[in-house]
């Protein structure tokens, strides 16, 4: 938490340029000072586009570490951190019916010691300030930088700028991606609770008020809140005598649906698509509920009911539920259509890939059910759905796509 905070503290932009006003072609000075001011890291141009950082710790990828532009997995030894694996060109948009648009996991290419992470992390950022497409939106995220530069090229050029030494990948291991749920005990004897809020919707409904629940846990709660990556929600820093009070509030208001959800809709998130988002195709947030029941009953149909799965929604391919990951993804193509993908892992480390395209509700659960029944017969023991699909050839073994032509740099 200490480097998410310096990492973010040291990008911050020095200039309110995002803050400025125009209006007919004139800036609105009341917001902004006319003195020239400099922006050492950004310059005058910004980043062509979005960046996002994430960290993780092992053996949890709770971030989905390989979907950032730049990652950092925690490599602790003996109980002390002592540096971080360093992930560069994690992306999840892509378009419909354009190959050289793809998501793509990012690339380890070393170990950064605790004295080198800002430096090396602002080499990864200037780089991309300096060599990032300009030309074209479709190809301005870092993504497609290092896959049109390489990721080699990436890593010298780090060392070169930053004045720092990339060591040899150190090992890690993860088990899962997506949230705990209940209590854990954290480092400091306090606790935390993971509550599942069902696509990240903090709402009062008449047979579950959660958010009135949160306001009265939050009358009586001192510690914080924490929203997490996975449209899920932390009660933080409890102390041991106050877990029953907040025990007691989350069962009066239904907060423990984590109790008797499903696999699947544990491991589900689902964008916010139709109506809020401009450029949603079909429907997501609004139609997991109508869904998951009917994969529920396939599921339980085969035995499964238990078994984790990680289940995305996305109304459109630009992945914003990061469905490139899911073990089952929907990418919506139309109102009520979808691309049914397949074959990613439990741990967010494989991409999956396309089973169906451009298919309705029935054709996509005749498909999982059919599925369904050959997993259930022949897994092996502690298996999961995506590794299953692999090993029995059910899909093909995904691969890293790279962006086939040659981009023009600035």
């Amino acid at each position: 938490m200490d480097w998410a905070q310096k990492l973010s503290d040291h990008f911050l932009p020095s200039t309110n340029a995002y803050a400025e006003i125009w209006l007919d072609g004139e800036k609105v000075d009341q917001l902004s000072s006319n003195a020239e001011v400099v922006e050492p890291i950004y310059g005058k141009t910004y980043l062509p586009r979005k960046f996002k950082i994430g960290l993780t710790i092992p053996p949890t990828n709770d971030v989905d570490i390989f979907a950032q532009d730049m990652g950092f997995i925690a490599i602790v030894e003996d109980g002390r951190l002592t540096g971080f694996n360093l992930s560069i060109g994690g992306g999840m948009g892509a378009t419909h019916g354009d190959d050289t648009t793809y998501a793509r996991l990012g690339s380890v290419i070393g170990f950064v010691e605790l004295k080198d992470v800002i430096a090396a992390a602002e080499a990864v950022i200037t780089l991309q300030r300096d060599h990032g497409n300009r030309q074209e939106r479709r190809y301005a995220r870092l993504k497609y930088t290092v896959d049109t530069l390489g990721a080699e090229w990436f890593k010298e050029q780090i060392e070169a700028r930053a004045g720092v030494t990339l060591h040899p990948v150190k090992a890690w291991y993860f088990e899962r991606n997506g949230d705990q749920y209940g209590w854990i005990q954290g480092e400091n004897g306090n606790w935390h609770l993971g509550l599942r809020i069902n696509s990240g919707r903090l709402i009062d409904r008449p047979d579950s008020p959660l958010l009135t629940g949160l306001r009265e846990i939050a009358k009586i709660h001192t510690g914080h809140f924490r929203l997490t990556c996975n449209q899920n929600l932390i009660v933080a820093d409890v102390a041991s005598a106050d877990k029953k009070k907040i025990d007691a509030l989350v069962e009066q208001y239904g907060l423990d649906s984590y109790k008797n959800q499903s696999g699947i809709r544990r491991n589900t998130i689902a964008c916010v698509a139709l109506p809020t988002c401009a450029l949603a195709m079909a429907e997501s947030e609004r139609y997991a509920p109508v869904i998951l029941p009917k994969l529920d009953a396939l599921l339980d149909k085969h035995g499964l009911l238990e078994q984790e799965i990680v289940f995305r929604i996305s109304g459109c391919p630009n992945g914003c539920s990061r469905p490139y990951l899911g073990e089952i993804a929907l990418v919506g193509r139309a109102p009520g259509r979808y691309d049914l993908r397949l074959g990613a892992d439990f741990k967010g480390e494989r991409l999956n890939v396309v089973y169906q395209q451009n298919i309705d509700e029935t054709e996509i659960l005749n498909h999982l059910d059919g599925l369904f029944q050959r997993y259930a017969a022949e897994r092996h023991e502690a298996e999961y759905f995506g590794d299953y699909l692999l090993r029995a050839q059910i899909i093909a073994e995904p691969t890293q796509k790279r962006i086939p032509l040659v981009l023009e740099t600035v």
